[in-house]
């Protein structure tokens, strides 16, 4: 028999479907319930490499994690990962198969894949033609997984009313539809015009696709909710679809976000514990803001700590009072590079690297710190000229590389993930990770690795001793404490202030029947 489900859609992008999917997940396994997280499709620069080496989306690790259960690519099995020029990597179960523009992925004729040698089989399902193609494969894993759990919460993609994309849907009501699922839509009243939004979203859908969208949840809400409330009963009044909760803005909930392109490019700062610190010293990073950042999660470990301030710059002046400098992973390396060079980034790195002030590639970044790119399959760009800071040589090739890479570093023990298509070959420096270490200049393709709080300390520790600081990292800090914390956050969220027995009930039974239908409805 398989298990419940509910699909999580939003009004927008960015509405709260992520952590509402996660609240979820997290209050029901807190319930006893079997529970796992999916998203049929997924657009995304920040992702994860799963134990069985399948690449998939930060989100639903996140996601897996508040669940307690761990992540399978069955959760997350078409990745799009944006690479510019209006086309996308397309990852599929986990697996890289080909690079295609958005027109020929959701459904316009004459624009085929560009498959990668080493493509897994699925990827012979691209060719024919695009998203819809993958509905099969969609709808197959979510089986596989309400077979497998007592229940299966689903996350949507952007909103459900992008009626320019219906025909072709496979991550909103698509799936709704085809798994028979009951649809919650999520609205971010913080924007405004949230019931606008709740209506015109229910409005905009054809009659067969209402029946399944059952109700509304609002997020972000600030203030008294007794004033809220009369507009919650008239938007009953006028759907025939309850609010199912109101969900108080809370800082600090937005961990793992899937877009590394709706970081600002200017004074960003990653949200911090604002614990004083343990020295005389607060520690300063700066972290470079390249094109197609990718995995920029990977500084919220030194974000965890008290006295550590990171923020995210695109000028070099902004790295002239930065204790470290962090040059993140990206999905467009020989890009990246010439942006550093265009705005006076490149220069600044190389005088702090002359000066001995700490800098630390991560994947990407660790590549342009190199001596020599050859890349034919990326930006097919052919051999460019690194930074020279580090001693190493980039060959590009087409197998990408995805692992769970176990190791020592600074005397402590250190996991992390790998996620490129760039092998390095290090000719000297001094071994760190995978890569290597110049003075106060590292350089790895690990990400995650700061996540391990003994090397994350010893390193932080370095980094301060070469910048001339007084600070001292917290001897106590647990990020996965920390993240612990704030999935349990998540699930309170559910737990005090959404109505938990009609969620539960969805999950359980399904969309109610005689839901009314709401004019005018998806056009012909």
């Amino acid at each position: 028999m398989s298990g419940g489900g509910l699909l999580v859609a939003g009004t927008t992008s960015d509405a709260g479907k992520s952590v509402v999917t996660a609240g979820i997940c997290r209050w029901l396994v807190r319930q006893g319930v079997k529970v796992a997280p999916f998203k049929g499709q997924n657009m995304s620069l920040n992702s994860f490499v799963t134990r069985e080496g399948a690449e998939i989306g930060r989100a639903q690790a996140m996601q897996a994690q508040a669940a307690r259960v761990e992540p399978s690519a069955l959760m997350n099995p078409v990745l799009l990962k944006p690479g510019g020029d209006r086309s996308s990597q397309v990852v599929l179960m986990g697996k890289p198969v080909g690079e295609l523009s958005a027109r020929g992925f959701f459904g316009e004729a004459g624009a085929a894949a560009k498959p990668l040698s080493g493509a897994v089989s699925p990827g012979k399902a691209l060719h024919g033609g695009r998203q819809a193609a993958l509905l099969d494969t969609v709808v197959g894993c979510l089986e596989e997984l309400r077979g497998s759990y007592d229940a299966v919460i689903c996350e949507g993609a952007g909103s459900p009313a992008e009626i320019n994309l219906r025909r072709t849907d496979i991550v909103n009501m698509g799936i709704a539809r085809a798994a028979r699922l009951p649809v919650l839509v999520v609205g971010d009243i913080d924007r405004g015009g949230v019931f606008a939004s709740f209506f015109g979203t229910t409005a905009l859908l054809a009659p067969e696709d209402q029946e399944l969208l059952t109700g509304y949840l609002v997020n972000k809400f600030r203030g008294d909710v007794s004033l809220l409330e009369p507009g919650l009963d008239m938007l009953k009044d006028l759907t025939g679809r309850a609010t199912y909760g109101v969900l108080p803005f809370q800082h600090g909930l937005g961990i793992d976000e899937e877009d590394g392109l709706r970081v600002s490019l200017r004074g960003s700062v990653r949200e911090s514990r604002t614990t004083a610190p343990v020295g005389e010293d607060v520690l300063r990073v700066a972290v470079c803001a390249v094109p197609l950042m990718s995995n920029f999660t990977d500084v919220d470990a030194l974000a965890a700590e008290p006295g550590v301030v990171v923020r995210f710059v695109d000028r070099a002046e902004e790295l002239v009072d930065a204790d470290l400098v962090v040059v993140p992973g990206t999905r467009g390396t020989v890009k990246a590079l010439q942006w550093l060079r265009e705005r006076g980034l490149a220069d600044a790195l190389a005088r702090r690297a002359a000066e001995g002030r700490p800098v630390l590639g991560i994947c990407g970044g660790f590549q342009v710190l190199g001596e020599r790119i050859e890349d034919d399959v990326e930006s097919r760009a052919g051999a460019v000229d690194g930074l020279g800071l580090l001693p190493v040589r980039v060959r590009f090739e087409r197998e990408k590389t995805l692992a769970r890479p176990v190791g020592e570093a600074l005397g402590e023990r250190v996991e992390g993930y790998e996620i490129h298509h760039g092998v390095a070959e290090v000719t000297g420096g001094e071994a760190f990770l995978d890569g290597c270490r110049v003075g106060s200049v590292w350089g790895t393709h690990w990400h995650g690795s700061l996540e391990a709080d003994g090397f994350r300390r010893a390193f932080l520790r370095e980094v301060a001793a070469a910048a001339g600081r007084r600070f001292v990292p917290a001897p106590d800090t647990s990020f996965g404490a920390l993240r612990e914390e704030q999935l349990d956050r998540l699930g309170d969220l559910i737990e005090e202030h959404a109505d938990t027995d009609a969620l539960w009930r969805l999950i359980e039974s399904g969309a109610p029947s005689g839901l009314p239908f709401i004019p005018p409805g998806a056009p012909a």
